[in-house]
């Protein structure tokens, strides 16, 4: 489904019990290593009869550790709060995360950030926001995927408003996920990189970056933490 590799495990809910199959994928991935490492160990239940089964949201992911330290374990050793919204603490197995808060789709994930924007903590939110992906890229269905984001541009002036002066926000995706094509994977069209903020310039224009990475440069530049990893900052072109 992307350039890492995967080992999917799909149950019916009504036969095999959640937790069942997580306990199930958790050997998998306790057996997937070594010369047979994959990089995620994904649980897929799904309900429904034959012909008209679907995915339901309590999928979960079993992921490889990183091989070296990222953001998150720079800023958490920095002292920095590293709060995981979605599934991020499942993508990064745990590591480097101050705090998590797992959601079951958009609605529940953009509820849990404007919670956080209340709250005095100093560092990264980090959140994933399943449904363009799960719902609507991979299941093929553009009409749907132009409901969520417009109802996700809806409520983008309440997450902009809940921003205190010194708040960076940056929205991007992972990969592209083109629900017109023939295909249901991944596809390889490049991927927006929108940045806002009380302090940050209008209209300027980022480029397009060589490497993810540059987002955890400018991250870790503009939290005034030291950043060794890959990628450039662009933190000079937005304040």
């Amino acid at each position: 489904t992307s350039a890492d590799s995967v080992f999917q495990v799909a149950a019916h809910e009504d036969v095999i019990p959640i937790a069942e199959l997580y306990r199930m994928c958790q050997i998998a991935r306790e057996l997937l290593t070594g010369d047979h490492a994959v990089a995620r160990v994904i649980a897929r239940p799904f309900i429904g009869r034959p012909g008209a089964f679907q995915r339901t949201e309590r999928r979960r992911d079993f992921s490889l550790p990183p091989p070296q330290d990222t953001l998150l374990d720079v800023l958490k050793a920095a002292g920095r709060d590293v709060i995981g919204v979605g599934k991020i603490e499942d993508i990064f197995a745990g590591r480097g995360l101050t705090d998590v808060c797992h959601t079951t789709n958009n609605a529940d994930g953009v509820a849990a950030v404007r919670d956080y924007l209340t709250r005095t903590w100093g560092g990264l939110l980090f959140a994933n926001l399943v449904d363009f992906d799960m719902l609507y890229g991979h299941r093929n269905n553009p009409r749907g995927y132009a409901d969520a984001l417009e109802w996700f541009d809806a409520r983008l002036p309440s997450l902009e408003s809940g921003l205190q002066r010194h708040d960076v926000l940056m929205l991007t995706a992972d990969h592209g996920n083109d629900p017109t094509s023939s295909s249901t994977d991944h596809s390889r069209e490049r991927v927006p990189l929108l940045v806002t903020g009380p302090r940050v310039r209008m209209g300027v224009n980022l480029g397009t970056r060589p490497s993810f990475a540059d987002v955890a440069a400018t991250i870790a530049d503009l939290l005034g933490v030291k950043w060794s990893g890959a990628g450039e900052s662009c933190a000079h072109a937005l304040l």
